[in-house]
This record gives C-alpha cells, sequence and structure tokens, in this order.
C-alpha cells in the first residue's frame, strides 16, 4: 500500500497566502532598528537598551515593572513597541509536567503550537515558524492541514520567552532554569519562511541585553529538503544544526513521503546537506520516521548507508559528517500508518551501525498530549 493511497494529495504550497502582517514588535528589530524607533518617538538612544534589557535580558514585558522609564511613558512604549503576538488558548503537560505543549492564538485567529520539553542536563524549546505546513508530507498532521501563514520573527522569539519566564519563574518542575536548545521543528517548513526565521535566530543568538544568548549550536533548523534554502543557510556562516528530514533514501519512495522530492531529490538534498556540514564543520542530522511496512524494510537500510557514505568517509577524514535520528512514528488521527515493530526498528538500528553511521531512536516526549514529531496540528478543540 502506497502513503497517498486512499486519500487526496495535497499540493505543494511554497509561497504563504498573504494574510494581515501583525504589528511590528521590539523583536521584529535589529539593534539599529530599536534605537531608530526609540528615537522616532523622541527618546534618547540608551532607552533602546533599557528596553532591550528589560525585554531579552530580564524577560519582563510588563511596563509597570520598567522603573528605569518615566512612568507617563511606560504603557506608550509598551502598546509601540511590544504588543501582544500570542494568546494562550490551551497548555497541556505530561512527564510530571516537564513537557508543556501550548496553543497558541496569533492576531488573526490562526492557531499554531510550541512545546517545551526539559531534561536533567538542559530545556529545549520546539517551535513554529508557520501557521500551518505547505509541504503536505501525508504522514505528518500538520502537512496535512495545509499552510495558512508565515510568522513574523517576533511570533517565532515569543514562543521562546513564554517558555524562558516560566522556566525562570520555577513554573517547571526542577526549580528555575533556562532555555538552552531550540528545535525548530514544530510547525511549518522553516527555510520556507527563510527571513523571519534567520531573524529568529539573530534575536535569540545575540548576546544579552540585545538578544536572548542562546548558543547557536543549541539550535537546529530542521527542511524537508529546500535545497536553494540550504545553500543560503550555508552562505549564513552561522554554527547552527541542520536536520533534514529524509524519511527514504530512494526517489520513488521519497518522492510519495515527501513530496518536495518532486522538485529536488534525495542526491540534491543530500549534497545539499553534505556541503553545509563541510562548510560549517556542524554534524547533519539526518530525520527518518519509521513506517511499518513502508520504509523500515532492512534493504532501505543499506540504501540509506550508501546515500550517506558516498558523501564521506573516514579514509578521507570527513565522516562524522553525519547523525541519523530514527523517529518511530507517532499516531495522529485517522492515519493508516503507525510506528514500525520492535524487531524490524531494532534491524534498522543495527544494519546502520554495522555500517559505521552514528545512529540512535528518538525520544517520543510529549507523544501523550500530542505534542510529538508529526503531531502538531493546532486544533482549537
Amino acid at each position: 500500500m502506497t502513503m497517498t493511497e486512499g486519500r487526496t494529495a495535497l499540493p505543494l504550497v511554497f509561497e504563504a497566502p498573504r494574510r494581515g502582517k501583525p504589528p511590528r514588535h521590539w523583536a521584529d528589530l535589529d539593534p539599529e532598528a530599536r534605537i531608530e524607533a526609540v528615537q522616532a518617538a523622541g527618546l534618547p538612544r540608551f532607552r533602546a537598551q533599557q528596553l532591550s534589557r528589560h525585554y531579552f535580558e530580564h524577560l519582563n514585558d510588563d511596563p509597570r515593572s520598567w522603573t528605569d522609564l518615566p512612568a507617563v511613558l511606560r504603557t506608550e512604549l509598551a502598546e509601540q513597541l511590544f504588543p501582544r503576538l500570542l494568546d494562550p488558548v490551551r497548555r497541556m503537560q505530561t512527564d510530571q509536567g516537564t513537557t508543556v505543549k501550548t496553543l497558541w492564538k496569533l492576531h488573526d485567529g490562526a492557531l499554531v503550537e510550541s512545546v517545551l520539553m526539559r531534561y536533567p542536563n538542559r530545556t529545549t524549546m520546539c517551535v513554529s515558524s508557520q501557521a500551518g505546513c505547505g509541504m503536505a508530507c501525508p504522514f505528518c498532521a500538520t502537512g496535512q492541514g495545509g499552510l495558512q501563514r508565515n510568522m513574523s520573527t517576533a511570533e517565532i522569539v515569543e514562543q521562546v520567552t513564554d517558555g524562558a519566564r516560566a522556566l525562570r519563574a520555577g513554573e517547571i518542575p526542577g526549580g528555575p532554569g533556562r532555555v538552552s536548545n531550540i528545535v525548530f521543528m514544530g510547525m511549518g517548513e522553516p527555510l520556507a519562511n527563510y527571513k523571519s526565521v534567520i531573524g529568529a535566530v539573530r534575536a535569540m543568538t545575540t548576546p544579552a541585553p540585545d538578544g536572548l544568548g542562546i548558543g547557536a549550536r543549541g539550535i537546529t533548523v530542521s527542511t524537508v529538503g529546500l535545497v536553494p534554502a540550504i545553500h543560503r543557510l550555508t552562505a549564513e556562516g552561522l554554527p547552527l544544526t541542520l536536520a533534514l528530514s529524509l524519511h527514504a533514501p530512494d526517489d520513488e519512495l521519497r518522492d510519495e513521503l515527501v513530496p518536495v522530492n518532486n522538485r529536488w531529490n534525495v542526491g540534491e538534498a543530500v549534497d545539499a546537506a553534505w556541503e553545509y556540514a563541510r562548510a560549517t564543520k556542524r554534524r547533519v542530522s539526518v530525520e527518518y520516521a519509521l513506517i511499518k511496512d513502508i520504509n523500515d524494510q532492512a534493504h532501505r537500510a543499506d540504501l540509506l548507508a550508501d546515500v550517506l557514505k558516498r558523501r564521506g568517509t573516514k579514509a578521507d577524514g570527513s565522516w562524522g559528517w553525519v547523525h541519523v535520528n530514527l523517529i518511530p512514528l507517532n499516531p495522529t488521527p485517522g492515519s493508516k500508518w503507525t510506528a514500525s515493530r520492535p524487531e524490524d526498528e531494532a534491524e534498522f538500528v543495527r544494519r546502520l551501525a554495522a555500517r559505521g553511521v552514528p545512529v540512535t531512536v528518538r525520544d517520543t516526549r510529549g507523544r501523550e498530549i500530542d505534542g510529538a514529531c508529526g503531531q502538531l496540528a493546532a486544533t482549537g478543540s
């Protein structure tokens, strides 16, 4: 049975529908533009750093506590430069409260989700970059919902600052903490909203007080394989981790599983990922959702090893450029497909490891609250 049997395939959508833009927010601006904004409001330039310190360093967007600014200015500045972009609709928790999924309503009614996952040695925020997704992967709940619009830089950043505030306030079990890792693996194809995503990355990685000061090496940007955008990301020179959602090593199957493969095939996508690793010296993560009787056969494990090792070997000193992250398929409503049998998963791992390919099986954090990979559908019910 093929992946698309029994359902109408959605079209690929690269250009997001144009809808009303969210109001401009402090996090949308670079440091120079922030200075221009406060000067346009008739204030001296040093006020920009004061506001950045409140927002990025102290994670405080309540103007009543901005006591280093004149009281008559606080509310007006907050309304002009710190408009409310995300309203929480619902929060769901699992793992004794250390995994929290938040459903957000945007200014135009669009719904998106983010997930906070606290581990003993780190806290990861999984953020959305689009409302919906236009990549139409048939096994992904987000992809089957279609694309509503791109998110702004500040809408992306605000997902992180919300989690950071909760951690700082000690609202997540484990005591006060901080966000250490960001994964762009929520709703949307990040590289299809390139400008906003890179703007968010820069706001996250810029040291305080002009940014959140999160290390670039702790940020992962996922893509289904938009090759020109991968090349563009390579040229940025940012030491991010690139995650390529491959899901099949052969074009025949990947054409069905990841429709963008009809535009840029397996070889082109893997070549672009290899070039990224070569240029940045950052190991690429290849994401592979294991789907029972679809892509989990032993011969496909062997083919995957061949495809990856063709780009780099121990002999030329480049092996280690890639790591395979196997993902047991997470259930989604109405789906006919499910995770691989344990014995098939184990054999897939064994064959990759035997060929010298680094491989792990991803933790399925958040599955109970539909917060795991491929489950984010942002429904209001």
